[in-house]
């Protein structure tokens, strides 16, 4: 019994030690994007498994950098309550968007034939998890912002962007 608990310790601790030489090294060009995003403005946006944004409304200045962070409270599994966060130019057809992207799984629920209208948008989060894109804001006006995964945007998953 004793040479088994010894065997079980010295493989734990062989993978323990195989883990630690194999960590990949800290990336520069992961720091260098770090370094130029200070440069943004984080805007954190919180979803949940109510299928709402925590804003609604965010306001910016044309030509600023906003960084969005979707980070998701939620507990259910991202296969059934996934979200993004998509920013459309004002002249795409939300309704239309919304349908085409119902069945784009591959694509984060982006249409690719409607891909044109996009701003800026985010991957797919699951519970726990937390995603970014970052992007220049445009001209003064009201962008709509929505989740494009299946059912959301119905529910009223959506916000505006107003640039002034």
């Amino acid at each position: 019994m004793k040479v088994l608990s010894i065997a079980c310790c010295l493989a734990v601790a062989s993978v323990a030690t195989a883990a630690a030489q194999t960590a990949p090294p800290a990336k520069p060009a992961a720091k260098a994007q770090a370094a130029g995003a200070k440069a943004a403005r984080t805007i954190e946006l919180t979803v949940g498994d109510n299928m709402k944004f925590d804003q609604t409304e965010i306001t910016a200045s044309p030509g600023e950098t906003l960084r969005i962070v979707l980070k998701s409270t939620g507990t259910m599994p991202k296969i059934a309550m996934g979200h993004n966060f998509v920013l459309l130019k004002p002249t795409v057809d939300l309704v239309e968007f919304n349908k085409a992207g119902f069945n784009a799984r591959e694509t984060e629920f982006i249409p690719p034939a409607m891909k044109d209208g996009v701003i800026a948008n985010t991957v797919v989060v699951g519970p726990g998890e937390t995603v970014e894109t970052t992007f220049k804001v445009p001209a003064v006006g009201r962008y709509p912002y929505l989740c494009s995964f299946p059912g959301h945007f119905a529910l009223g998953m959506r916000g505006t962007l107003i640039v002034k």
